[in-house]
C-alpha cells in the first residue's frame, strides 16, 4: 500500500513545474480541466502546490507520455488503489487505450507505405517533380466523407 503523501501546499507553480516535469502552462491547463484540484493561494495570491499535487502531476505526465487522452487520465485518477472493482476499471481503460494504440500503429504503417510510394515517384532526374505533381493531384481530389478519416484520440 502506498504511503499517504503530504498535502500541505508549499510549492509555487515554478517549483511545482520543475519538480513534476510539467510546464506551468500545462499545470494551469490541468487545473482548468479538473485533473488537478483548484489550488490553495498564498497571501500574495500565488498558487501553492503540495507533494500530493506534485505526485498527481507526475502521474498525469506519465499517462500523457503513454499518449492517453485527458478522459483516460481522468478515469485513472478517479480510481482507488485498494478497490478491486477499480482494478477492473483500470484494466478496461488500458485495454481500450491499447486498442487505440494498435489502430494508430496500423494507420502509421499505411502512412509509411503511402509516403514510400510517393517518394518512389521521383528520383530528381526528370523535367518536373512527380512528388509535387502527385500532391497537387491529391489536393484536387474530393474530400473523404465525414467520419471516413481516422478518429483522433486526444
Amino acid at each position: 500500500m502506498r504511503e499517504p503523501i503530504d498535502d500541505t501546499p508549499v510549492h509555487r507553480i515554478g517549483e511545482a513545474a520543475r519538480r513534476s516535469g510539467v510546464s506551468a502552462a500545462n499545470i494551469r491547463y490541468y487545473e482548468r480541466e479538473g485533473l488537478l484540484p483548484t489550488q490553495a493561494r498564498g497571501a500574495n495570491d500565488y498558487r501553492l502546490y503540495s507533494e500530493a499535487d506534485l505526485h498527481r502531476l507526475r502521474f498525469i505526465r506519465l499517462c500523457r507520455a503513454m499518449d492517453m487522452s485527458l478522459d483516460e487520465v481522468r478515469t485513472l485518477l478517479d480510481l482507488d488503489l485498494g478497490n478491486k472493482a477499480d482494478c477492473a476499471t483500470a484494466r478496461s481503460a488500458l485495454d481500450e487505450h491499447l486498442a487505440h494504440v494498435r489502430a494508430r500503429l496500423s494507420e502509421l504503417r499505411a502512412l509509411e507505405r503511402d509516403l514510400r510510394a510517393l517518394r518512389e515517384r521521383c528520383d530528381g532526374s526528370g523535367d518536373h517533380c512527380r512528388i509535387i505533381e502527385a500532391l497537387h493531384q491529391r489536393a484536387d481530389s474530393p474530400l473523404p466523407k465525414a467520419g471516413a478519416g481516422a478518429r483522433r484520440h486526444v
